[in-house]
């Protein structure tokens, strides 16, 4: 199993103001490369405290870039129905160059319907807006005098410039969280999986990874997919306090959702069906009941250890994502989730 760090503010100016996030942020993250963490992740959100100070993964990442020369840059992921493509796969490009080629891109389709209103763009459109964005930034990396002909977007022959440090270019990964469709899409095209398994249940999130891995072999590629899986984290020495402290974080991240999905209760679409029952599943959210079923990391090193173990059996070897900011921790306790999992949980579960 390989870990990193995935940077999900739940914040706003009433918690802490942007810069002194970054601040806190930036520094975790240079900490991480420092214990051997293998990534750094971060998202892409607006307007609401549920990731609405990371705007811009490019953004972070690049700063993140400058402070770091191991650790892999995640998107975690860019939207491409908010962005051009040209715009978007030359921004991606540059920060692969200025960090030396360690970028991985993750694509997502977004799905908070606030979002897609302010950039005038209809939920209906977010599939196939999403699938014309990936193609063109695939091309734009890997071909030249390019010419694109898409339903929402029509450029070329052109070049782009610079082209990415990795050939023929970064590794591309999706989000997905309920459609077996884009398992099975990502899996034929030979793309990377991204996961929260925390919504679902472990045999749900088994079905997914089947229909995944079955389209990887079918289609013909080596090896086995790579999936990236993240997690709540919090850890302590003594047991007790890091499920007390543990649940604290988590609720105070679940109530933060539950005011950014809260619209869904009278919105519908049928690009995302089964999301109006969303705002329903976070309300009845039982932090004791994920933490027996092995969808949070909390607890003491060897707990820890215990339900990794648990998540590498049912799902296989799969790379874990830490996000050890969410419900807003103060940054010591943050740094020492890291610390303990860097001294006693990293060398036994790698």
């Amino acid at each position: 199993m390989r870990f990193g760090v995935n940077f999900f503010p739940t914040v706003g100016p009433a918690d802490k103001s942007a810069a002194r996030y970054f601040e806190e942020a930036l520094r975790l993250a240079s900490l991480a490369e420092e214990l051997g963490f293998d990534h750094v992740k971060t998202i892409e959100h607006y307007f609401a405290r549920y990731g609405g100070y990371s705007p811009d993964p490019v953004t972070f990442l690049a700063a993140v870039a400058a402070r770091t020369s191991r650790i892999r840059l995640v998107t975690g992921a860019v939207i491409p129905a908010f962005t051009h493509p040209v715009k978007l796969a030359g921004k991606l490009a540059m920060l692969d160059n200025l960090s030396g080629g360690r970028l991985d891109v993750g694509f997502g389709r977004a799905f908070l319907p606030e979002e897609f209103e302010a950039f005038e763009i209809p939920l209906d459109e977010s599939r196939p807006r999403f699938d014309e964005g990936v193609e063109a930034c695939r091309r734009l990396w890997s071909e030249e005098d390019v010419v694109f002909e898409g339903r929402f977007h029509r450029f070329g022959p052109v070049t782009l410039l610079p082209r990415p440090h990795q050939r023929p270019r970064p590794p591309i990964l999706v989000a997905t969280a309920i459609s077996p469709e884009s398992c099975v899409a990502a899996g034929e095209k030979g793309y990377g999986l991204m996961m929260v398994p925390s919504i679902h249940k472990p045999e749900a999130v088994q079905e997914l990874l089947t229909l995944y891995r079955k389209a990887w072999a079918e289609a013909g590629h080596e090896g086995q997919g790579p999936v990236q899986m993240t997690y709540n984290c919090y850890l302590a020495e003594d047991s007790a306090e890091a499920r007390r402290l543990g649940r604290v974080y988590s609720e105070r991240t679940n109530q933060v959702m539950a005011e950014a999905v809260a619209s869904w209760a009278t919105t519908r679409s049928e690009g995302y069906r089964g999301y109006e029952k969303i705002a329903e599943k976070v309300a009845s959210s039982d932090f004791g009941r994920q933490l027996a079923e092995g969808k949070v990391l909390v607890g003491d090193p060897d707990e820890v250890l215990a339900t990794l173990a648990g998540i590498r059996g049912r799902f296989g070897d799969v790379s874990i994502s830490l996000q050890v900011i969410s419900g807003n921790p103060p940054p010591a306790e943050s740094e020492r989730t890291l610390r303990l999992f860097a001294a006693h949980v990293l060398p036994a579960a790698r």
